[in-house]
């Protein structure tokens, strides 16, 4: 398939509330600009550790990372933050490992997103080019 690869633009979701309760100013949430990695092989999202503090992000606990040549290990989880592709957003939490921001299935699926793999590129759904749409049945 190839590497595909996209912009994204991660925001702190907290300071995102603090700014809907009119407790910060909009130019003060922190962010933080991706040419991200699409990983359809991994579940969650990850982000290194630079990423994260740029993002004032706090681990709220850890989880287990099964790397690719099998190795486990215990990472840190961080607190909510934001991202927003191709015009569309979503919440998401994070491993904190690696140099590199991956986008990884829980953030494709709730975003609507899928790999176009003959373009090597992220697009819309086909079937919700619109708005992202989530199944509940």
């Amino acid at each position: 398939m190839g590497e595909v690869r996209v912009k994204a633009k991660l925001y702190n979701a907290l300071d995102q509330a603090l700014v809907r309760r009119g407790q910060l100013q909009p130019d003060q949430v922190r962010t933080y600009q991706a040419d991200a990695l699409v990983d359809t092989g991994a579940v969650r999202c990850t982000l290194p550790p630079h990423v994260v503090q740029q993002l004032g992000l706090q681990p709220v606990g850890q989880r287990v990372a099964e790397y690719a040549d099998g190795r486990l290990e215990a990472v840190d989880l961080t607190e909510p933050f934001a991202i927003e592709m191709l015009g569309r957003s979503e919440t998401e939490d994070a491993m904190v490992l690696g140099d590199e921001v991956l986008i990884g299935q829980t953030a494709l699926e709730k975003l609507d997103l899928v790999v176009d793999c003959a373009g090597r590129q992220l697009i819309p759904n086909p079937a919700h080019p619109d708005q992202p749409v989530s199944k509940v049945k």
